[in-house]
């Protein structure tokens, strides 16, 4: 499984059946022109005019960037597609009759939706199934341009129109056998692509119906889902009328692609306090809640909504929440700037605001928490925040896992007899299932307690698989919420905010400040290591320059590999040495080959891998001006 919890697919260029023989449309360019404009994309290089069709010389451009492997096929697959949604169930009449006439032609019938997931395939040559099951062009695979690069599938999806996509055209190796024409298909009310219809045969069975066939399947479908939609909005809009006459306070009305509110929650709720409270408002309704939700909004409010589902013959098609919105947009219920180690209270972002003030609406009632989130996102400093900012005189004690020993145990009876306070108990996933059932033991009496000055205590923890053991369930029964903590690359919004707090800290006072450049290169990262990174970048960074102005070439090579994960220290060895030899050539990446003694391919390769993303200034091959 991969980080994002799908499954990984890869498949090298998978052996080619033999086509049947068929004229072809004629080809713009020959396979072997393309092959070269290609791999001209790959290099960076510039590609002769009228060699490549426009839009898939821009397709091949986002494919190099997002870095997709043209020589192998690595997808992921989605558990939980949606088989029974909207789309299907518009689409499943017209692709089987369409799917009845191609029964005995070279031609697969294929819907996906808006990521580019396969939801159903329909083929009638059992070669050519097959070979789209080598390629992982089935059901539950997503051909979305990140993942596959130029195809019929993804590319229509990010041109928002009808994408051929012929033979070599295609980015990937194994796919230049086939030819494909996608169209996206639009909801009739919103507009929004929802989904897309492609068709797929062998390159030599190519012809241009092709793409008009696609076309006409979109607008059948479009047309069924003006018939399905109507009706459960009509649904949703009954019931919204109804609330509106019985309430007057906020009226929020929501279905699959409708969003009504009236004038009060237009007045009460500025944008930033809806977003939350329409994400949590929408996931409510479809599992079919109705009993009330509580939602801290990032104004430093609390609403208390209502919610009330709208059926359909399908089950829920949407629904009505109402809002009851209680306390003041003031100051005081967000935490203030705290100087010294509590750095992770800065920042305005909408997601880390509801984080910290949540954590400070249950320090003033009293409420034990866990707080969930990766390492190095602020777990522990939201905490002390939150402390620092009720209760500044009161007793502050941190019990961490690796500091664990044989008076560990002690030290945590120790304070939990001292009362009032606050108590944090940091990565108790990390302990032995043993120590884990002791704490438990240790905080039960405490938490059925009803003394007042009872320590006010807070556990962190990663965020657990399904397979958490009993003790720790045990444990977490003593604590009636759980907060998750945002890692860094979810609210990358604060760092204008973040970075300069911590370079004036980092620097002792001097005047250490960020480029626009450099300050784009931070934000373009994905910060694996959350907070924590950041804060070891910055401080190598101080340690070298210590006053003036941060510029690109002072930033550490791991600023410049914008990749989804830590790299090993190999690797990180061998990213340093790349980005360093770039940086010295000025991006040319045949000189920097050959002072790293490595193939130009693999350099190549290694940049992508690594994520390695340097300035407009440095990205060409031959030292001259790049495009």
């Amino acid at each position: 499984m991969d980080s994002s919890g799908r499954g990984a697919a890869s498949t090298a260029v998978p052996a080619v059946p033999r086509p049947r023989p068929r004229p072809a449309p004629p080809a713009q360019s020959t396979d072997s022109a393309l092959v070269r404009a290609r791999e001209s994309v790959l290099g960076d290089e510039p590609v002769p005019p009228g060699v490549v069709r426009k839009p898939i010389l821009a397709s091949w451009t986002r494919s190099r960037l997002w870095r997709v492997r043209p020589d192998q096929l690595d997808l992921g697959l989605e558990q939980d597609t949606d088989q029974d949604g909207v789309l299907v169930r518009a689409a499943e009449p017209v692709l089987r009759d369409i799917a009845d006439l191609f029964a005995t032609e070279p031609v697969s019938v294929i819907l996906c939706d808006a990521a580019g997931v396969v939801l159903s395939r329909r083929t009638g040559d059992s070669g050519l199934e097959q070979y789209l099951d080598r390629v992982w062009l089935a059901p539950g695979f997503s051909y979305a341009e990140p993942s596959v690069g130029t195809n019929g599938i993804g590319t229509a999806l990010e041109a928002r129109g009808p994408t051929q996509v012929f033979g070599h055209e295609h980015y990937a190796q194994g796919l230049e056998t086939l030819a494909c024409a996608g169209a996206p298909i639009r909801h009739p009310v919103s507009g929004r692509v929802v989904g897309v219809v492609d068709l797929t045969c062998w390159r030599s069975d190519a012809n241009p119906l092709l793409m008009a066939t696609a076309g006409t399947l979109t607008r059948r479908i479009e047309k069924m889902l003006v018939d399905q939609s109507g009706r459960s909005e009509l649904a949703v809009l009954s019931d919204y009328l109804v609330a509106c006459r019985r309430n007057r306070g906020p009226v929020f009305a929501l279905g699959e692609d409708l969003l009504m509110m009236n004038d009060r929650a237009r007045l009460e709720l500025d944008p930033g306090d809806q977003e939350p409270l329409l994400a949590q408002g929408r996931e409510a309704l479809w599992a079919g809640r109705r009993h009330p939700l509580m939602v801290d909004l990032p104004s430093g409010r609390t609403a208390r909504v209502h919610c009330r589902p709208t059926m359909g013959p399908d089950g829920v098609v949407g629904g009505v929440l109402d809002v009851q919105v209680v306390g003041r947009p003031a100051a005081v219920t967000t935490l203030p700037r705290i100087q010294g180690a509590l750095s992770f209270v800065v920042g305005s972002g909408s997601a880390w605001r509801t984080c910290c003030q949540t954590v400070d609406r249950h320090l003033q009632a009293g409420e034990w928490l866990a707080l969930e989130g990766e390492p190095g996102s602020g777990r522990e400093t939201v905490a002390r925040a939150a402390h620092e900012s009720r209760t500044p005189a009161g007793r502050l004690r941190v019990l961490r896992a690796e500091d664990h020993s044989a008076a560990w145990l002690a030290e945590l009876a120790e304070e939990a007899e001292a009362g009032a306070g606050t108590l944090i108990l940091t990565d108790v996933d990390r302990l032995a299932a043993e120590t884990i059932a002791a704490v438990a033991d240790v905080l039960e009496p405490l938490r059925e307690s009803d003394d007042p000055a009872r320590p006010w205590v807070v556990v962190t923890l990663t965020a657990p698989d399904d397979g958490s053991g009993p003790e720790l369930s045990a444990l977490l029964a003593c604590f009636p919420r759980t907060v998750d903590v945002p890692p860094l690359r979810r609210h990358i919004e604060d760092l204008p905010e973040l970075v300069p707090h911590l370079l004036a800290r980092l620097g002792r006072g001097s005047a250490l400040t960020c480029s626009p450049e450099v300050m784009r290169v931070l934000m373009h990262n994905r910060w694996p290591g959350n907070v924590d990174q950041l804060t070891g970048v910055l401080r190598r960074i101080a340690a070298k320059r210590r006053s003036g102005v941060i510029e690109p070439r002072d930033l550490p090579a791991e600023c410049w590999a914008t990749g989804k994960r830590v790299l090993s220290p190999l690797e990180s060895l061998e990213c340093d040495a790349i980005v360093q030899a770039l940086l010295e050539t000025g991006g040319n990446k045949v000189e920097t080959a050959r002072r790293l003694a490595m193939a130009r391919a693999t350099v190549y390769r290694k940049i992508r891998d690594y994520g390695i993303v340097l300035p407009s200034t440095a990205g060409t091959d031959s030292g001259v001006d790049p495009r």
